[in-house]
């Protein structure tokens, strides 16, 4: 009878480790990191206020995208750098530079992903995002 309550309480102990095993490994996978959830690309429109027609042309440490013609939206690869646009129309032109700013998940990615996961994000630009939409006033020169 002795060992039957033996068994019985290693076999308790066993389970209540495993269910924290369990539980840690559920946490780790159902984490994701801002690489998988929203990748490295960003789309992003573009708009030159009153004027429409205007090319131009998006810059950021990641490469260098166009739009043809405003209104208009461009797919985009994040980065940590600031994104510069550049638009012109006939004799009109106009500068703008969008700061890229950390997303939340980020940060949870540093909690629940550790170093490794928050590396990848930050080496992708995945962490980072600007706003979806962008106005460059054009002015004449």
């Amino acid at each position: 009878m002795k060992v039957y309550y033996i068994i019985r309480a290693l076999f308790n102990k066993i389970k209540n480790i495993m269910k924290k095993y369990i539980a840690i490994l559920c946490a780790l996978t159902l984490t994701s990191c801002a690489t998988v959830t929203t990748g490295q690309n960003q789309s992003v429109s573009v708009s030159t206020g009153s004027e429409t027609g205007a090319t131009c042309s998006l810059t950021n440490d990641s490469g260098k995208w166009y739009v043809n013609s405003t209104p208009g939206s461009v797919t985009i690869q994040r980065a940590y750098s600031d994104l510069t646009v550049s638009c012109t129309k006939g004799h009109l032109t106009g500068l703008k530079t969008v700061k890229s700013s950390t997303k939340a998940m980020s940060f949870g990615n540093v909690i629940a992903g550790g170093v490794i996961g928050a590396a990848v994000d930050v080496g992708t630009g995945s962490a980072y995002d600007y706003p979806n939409s962008i106005d460059v006033p054009l002015l004449g020169n």
